[in-house]
């Protein structure tokens, strides 16, 4: 199971939401691409970044503070990034392959634009991951601000049928919160998918993390993790032990 170490960005800043909530946000670090840097020597081989400038739709220096530190977290030698956050055009998928990502996540414009889902899907193929978000069952865009009245099966088999191999599903209630991780509806997410899923939201031990890797590789592709790991809850070389099923 991959573990990815997140770095969630906001004007260039590392930061933690709780809930995806701006009204609630902790700094965590100034230096984003150092913060990658010591994960990769801590033995991480991905890191999950998320770009919360564009997906709140900040003002441009904030967006552009974000795009700096994207580039300099990708010259970070044995680290690759997985991208997501306010991805809504083909010229934005362009632009983040061409700094070096390696994943790059839709959410938003997947629910809101079909046509386009099924553009990006035929045009990009596995470098593109679908991000889902859900709260109580329902789907949720926009910087998880808005519902959209439909249910994570019409999404996520929606989104299978038009090729996506890749897909966080993110559990919001729980997101930043430290409550612990329901295995099952990751189970049901992959079972509608038809592939494995990245598990994200609510990570709050290292059984949490075994318990992931546990569900088996068809059910779980890999897990985020990232106020635990800031808080001192546990460090990342025990996380990355955990999800290789072994012992911290």
């Amino acid at each position: 199971m991959i573990l990815f170490p997140a770095i969630d960005l906001i004007a260039g800043k590392v930061v933690r939401l709780e809930r995806g909530d701006r009204a609630h946000m902790k700094v965590y670090s100034d230096d984003p691409a150092s913060m990658a840097r010591s994960f990769a020597e801590q033995g991480a081989s991905w890191v999950h970044v998320v770009d919360l400038s564009a997906a709140l739709e900040e003002d441009e220096d904030a967006r552009a503070a974000n795009t700096a530190a994207i580039k300099a977290i990708c010259a970070v030698e044995g680290l690759s990034v997985d991208i997501g956050g306010g991805v809504r055009s083909l010229a934005r998928i362009d632009e983040l392959a061409a700094l070096g990502c390696k994943r790059i996540a839709l959410g938003t414009v997947l629910v809101r634009e079909p046509g386009f889902a099924e553009v990006a899907a035929r045009g990009f193929g596995e470098l593109l991951v679908a991000d889902v978000a859900a709260r109580d069952g329902e789907i949720k865009v926009n910087g998880w601000r808005e519902g959209v009245s439909r249910s994570v099966e019409d999404v996520v088999g929606e989104l299978s049928s038009l090729g996506f191999k890749h897909l966080v599903f993110t559990d919001i209630a729980r997101d930043g919160m430290q409550t612990g991780i329901d295995v099952e509806a990751y189970r049901r997410v992959a079972s509608i998918a038809g592939f494995p899923v990245v598990a994200s939201g609510g990570i709050s031990s290292l059984d949490d993390i075994r318990a992931l890797a546990a569900a088996g590789e068809d059910v779980i592709e890999g897990a985020i993790t990232g106020r635990a790991i800031y808080e001192g809850v546990f460090s990342l070389t025990d996380a990355l032990a955990a999800a290789r099923g072994g012992e911290a």
